[in-house]
């Protein structure tokens, strides 16, 4: 576990803003999984999409995770980085003909989630070995624009179209080696996994796919962001989760893989931002702390409204006061935390943005003009990685390049 003191270390080295990653929490968490879910033929595709770190990555590589990518740069990426391709699922929605083409040279498993692109394949690959991603029919999640599930979302085959999707593979002579589904990010309730894991195995029939390989249920574990929230008891969700898989094996008369896709539970809580604060402002009836960060670098909390512990590093003892903790970017809702009780917040002082790992670095943009900040990787008590910041000069020079 990284150390407060070790988090100002790392800061004065580095300088801010800076993202610093805890490798051996987030092997930690990928290790959690198979002790919570007793299943001998489990395998996790780690979502690449939550954190591309390439020294994160290698550490789950050697670990023996997989991937689960979502757009060709991501499945581009996994395999320079030594992911073979049949440890990389692509499950890309809305994809283009030229993006489809690619991805299916490359020999990874490609998860098609409508009618529309299934038709496409069945013409123009026959024979090839697909997944087909479904609609699971349950609605779940931390918020309404990261669920998954339901006839409002635009994810999946519909459960009532799988015997088309059978006949149109069955077109092709494409064999259907996994189906596939995912609920949503942050789940709120274990029986959500649960059921959507009735719905698609319900339809899992031998009759109508026979050469299934695997069941894939997504991912969406929940990793508690309040100091109030209590984990989910995962060891016995995991443990229903086992008992139903087995059952539905010995129904179907093979015994398949179990895959789940998770991301933010493994890299979540192994991410702190570490930012200064720059200015101390007194409006009225608020106390603005301006750091030297902003949404474009950690933009959850102004998109969906998502909380975020803030620790105060270097006056952690200061008497406890109401602030607004607010960025660098032209934007009012630019901010971190509003109205969060906390030590004394002095110019200069370095403030540490909790469970930063996921959906915080690889949403980021480059917004105001203002680069993405440094990284470091932490594995077996010391530095792993260092990803230096690009700096103003080498922003201007790439947007003006030709």
């Amino acid at each position: 576990m990284i150390t407060n003191d070790k988090f100002v270390e790392l800061a004065r080295t580095y300088g801010t803003p800076l993202f610093v990653y805890d490798g051996d929490l987030m092997l930690e968490r990928y290790r959690e999984l198979f002790s919570f879910i007793p299943c001998r033929r489990l395998h996790i595709h780690y979502a690449l999409k939550a954190n591309y770190n390439p020294a994160l990555l290698t550490l789950l590589r050697d670990a023996g995770s997989g991937i689960d990518a979502v757009s060709p740069g991501e499945v581009a990426l996994a395999l320079a980085l030594g992911f073979s391709p049949d440890r990389i699922i692509y499950t890309a929605n809305n994809m283009t003909d030229a993006e489809f083409d690619r991805v299916m040279k490359t020999g990874v498993t490609v998860n098609i989630g409508s009618l529309s692109r299934l038709k496409k394949c069945a013409d123009k690959y026959p024979g090839s070995r697909i997944c087909l991603r479904f609609n699971p029919d349950v609605c779940d999640g931390d918020n309404a624009m990261t669920m998954t599930g339901g006839d409002l979302t635009k994810f999946g085959i519909m459960l009532a179209d799988a015997d088309e999707a059978a006949r149109i593979a069955g077109s092709g002579n494409l064999h259907i080696i996994g189906l596939h589904e995912h609920t949503g990010s942050g789940l709120q309730h274990a029986e959500s996994v649960l059921k959507s894991m009735d719905n698609l195995m319900e339809i899992a029939t031998k009759e109508r796919f026979a050469e299934l390989e695997f069941l894939d249920f997504g991912g969406g574990f929940k990793v508690p962001y309040k100091d109030d929230e209590t984990r989910i008891d995962y060891v016995d969700m995991g443990r229903k989760i086992n008992e139903k898989f087995d059952r539905f094996c010995e129904k179907y008369g093979k015994e398949l893989l179990m895959r789940f896709e998770p991301g933010k539970y493994l890299s979540a809580e192994c991410g702190t931002l570490i930012v200064e604060v720059n200015t101390i402002k007194h409006n009225r009836s608020r106390v603005i702390a301006g750091c030297n960060s902003g949404f474009p670098q950690l933009i959850r909390p102004v998109l969906y409204g998502a909380y975020h512990k803030i620790e105060n590093l270097t006056n952690p003892d200061g008497i406890p006061s109401l602030y607004d903790v607010c960025g660098n970017i032209c934007e009012t809702g630019d901010r971190f935390a509003e109205q969060r009780l906390l030590p004394e917040i002095r110019e200069y002082d370095l403030l540490a943005v909790k469970n930063a790992g996921a959906y915080c670095y690889s949403m980021g943009s480059v917004y105001n003009l203002r680069p993405m900040p440094a990284e470091v990787v932490i594995a077996d008590n010391k530095v792993a990685d260092f990803r230096k910041a690009q700096s103003d000069e080498e922003l201007v020079a790439g947007i003006l390049r030709k």
